[in-house]
């Protein structure tokens, strides 16, 4: 016999169980309790014939259990209050009413169905991890797995081809904020489970209802209201309308990276070659600076050198606008930031990550550049590892064992066979820094007007790929690809062998001294 036989069944058991147990609640769990256990058993049945009666005795042995589990939790809390539990005699089989309330509820999906749809398809776990977390054996797991599936497509029919298949996005922040992972908590931390998420992801490009959002994701209303409730407070989202939810932040896609291929190099590349030219010597000047550079090679150093540059044209000449932040719940100034790109199409941009030790006890400060093709990501330095490479720079030595200690085992120092410490990373004095500067701006200058002209032509048409509302984030991501177009000519240099490609593993970052 197949199991799926026990599909017709299923109202019968649920009355059972409903007359069986005091509530409810308690009716759906022992109606799963039972189910489970004949579809467990079904393969023992020799006579296929025997299969209802078979069943019920089943359901005898199940219901004795469950009563007996049930009764020692519920003494635990229901000395006073017998009189308001329901009488088994206060129903019958052949009430409507009863029957009515019996197929509704069968219809629904049990807040344990609902449960393990959210833990398995949102929150990624297996079956196992499921068992772990809600302390039933995997196998019911599986099966209430299962049969959630079915009474989920059999109730939502309204349902979109999306439910159940969860999207996945990098979470991150770009702005101002302090934060050590312990006490001050990451604010990505308060919204990455996957169901919001994808709230997040279907709110992007237009606002929903809880009622839309229910139907796109393929879990209830209360789900979907819980998470954005709390998205509402961590000013994730936003309620442009009663009832109607909009993501609050930039997320990546493709579509801004299939807009940089078919645009960015084309606009450039009627300056291309002088752009290549003024970088060749910006490189060939900074070289004969006699800063500390980490023992890389001037090929490698020729990325830095570039970026470097670019960055100090941005803050000299970019004339876009760049709203500032608004104040967030935790009291720093930042916007979040979402990636589901495919990594199919390059999106143009330069990614700078800047953090300082201004606040302990060092002068100097690590900018760590991402999305120069061939370079290696580095994430920035914390301010005590800054600390231990100034020591280490302008001492030779740090007391800060521990901190230098973490440093190596990050990469940032080497300790070398003779006991020495290696800093990875160049380093600038202010000094040198101004030097650097005045190189940058003797070949830049000349080619900014031109090239401003350039970028905002490109950013006219890239603006428009931008939810209306989140024009504050458009304009300052705009206002980044100033500098960002410097990634466009790399990889047409690279392309057309003009430069050197990096060395493997090398990263583009750089210790500067501010004070």
């Amino acid at each position: 016999m197949k199991p799926d036989v026990i599909e017709g069944y299923i109202e019968k058991v649920y009355g059972y169980a409903f007359k069986n147990t005091y509530s409810r609640e308690e009716a759906d769990e022992l109606t799963q309790e039972i189910l489970f256990t004949v579809v467990r058993e079904l393969p023992k049945l020799k006579d296929v014939s025997k299969f209802e009666p078979w069943l019920w005795g089943v359901a005898a042995n199940v219901t004795k259990g469950f009563r007996r589990n049930m009764g020692k939790q519920r003494a635990m809390y229901s000395y006073d209050t017998l009189e308001n539990l329901p009488y088994e005699d206060e129903y019958h089989d052949d009430q409507e009413e009863l029957y009515d309330a019996v197929r509704t509820k069968i219809a629904m999906l049990s807040a344990i169905y609902r449960d393990i749809i959210i833990l398995y398809y949102y929150d990624g776990l297996s079956t196992k991890k499921i068992s772990e977390k809600m302390g039933i054996p995997e196998g019911t797991v599986r099966w209430r797995l299962t049969e959630a599936r079915r009474k989920l497509k059999k109730e939502c029919v309204d349902m979109k081809e999306t439910a159940l298949r969860p999207v996945k996005m990098n979470l991150n922040i770009y702005g101002n904020g302090n934060y050590n992972g312990t006490t001050i908590p990451f604010p990505t931390v308060y919204i990455e489970d996957a169901l919001s998420q994808n709230i997040l992801y279907y709110c992007y490009e237009q606002a929903n209802s809880v009622e839309d959002l229910a139907k796109v994701c393929g879990v209830p209303a209360y789900y979907i209201e819980e998470r954005i409730q709390n998205l509402l407070n961590r000013e994730a989202m936003r309620e442009v309308s009663k009832g109607k939810y909009q993501t609050d932040f930039v997320i990546w896609s493709d579509k801004y990276g299939i807009y940089c291929e078919e645009n960015a190099e084309k606009a450039l590349m009627p300056m291309m070659a002088k752009l290549l030219k003024a970088l060749a010597g910006i490189a060939k000047e900074a070289a004969k600076i006699d800063f500390y550079k980490a023992e890389k090679s001037e090929a490698d150093l020729f990325y830095l050198y570039g970026v470097m540059a670019f960055s100090y044209a941005r803050k000299h000449y970019c004339k876009l606008p760049y709203p500032w932040f608004q104040k967030k719940y935790d009291g720093y100034e930042w916007s979040y930031l979402g990636n589901m790109e495919t990594g199919k199409h390059r999106r143009a941009g330069i990614d700078t990550m800047h953090s300082a030790n201004s606040g302990s006890r060092g002068s100097s400060s690590h900018t760590a550049f991402a999305g120069i093709s061939g370079m290696a990501f580095r994430k920035m330095m914390y301010d005590n590892y800054i600390n231990v490479c100034e020591d280490i720079l302008c001492n030779g030595v740090t007391e800060d064992i521990d901190s230098a200690a973490h440093a190596i085992q990050d990469g940032y120092i080497v300790k070398r066979p003779d006991g020495s410490f290696f800093v990875t990373s160049p380093y600038f004095t202010k000094e040198q820094k101004a030097e650097f500067d005045a190189i940058a701006d003797k070949y830049l200058a000349p080619l900014m007007p031109e090239y401003s002209e350039i970028v905002n032509r490109f950013i006219s048409g890239y603006k428009k790929l931008f939810p209306k509302h989140l024009n504050d984030d458009a304009d300052r991501l705009c206002n980044n690809l100033f500098m960002g177009m410097y990634s466009v000519i790399i990889e047409y240099a690279q392309r057309t062998e003009a430069i050197k490609l990096p060395s493997p593993n090398c990263f583009c970052d750089v210790l500067i001294q501010f004070k």
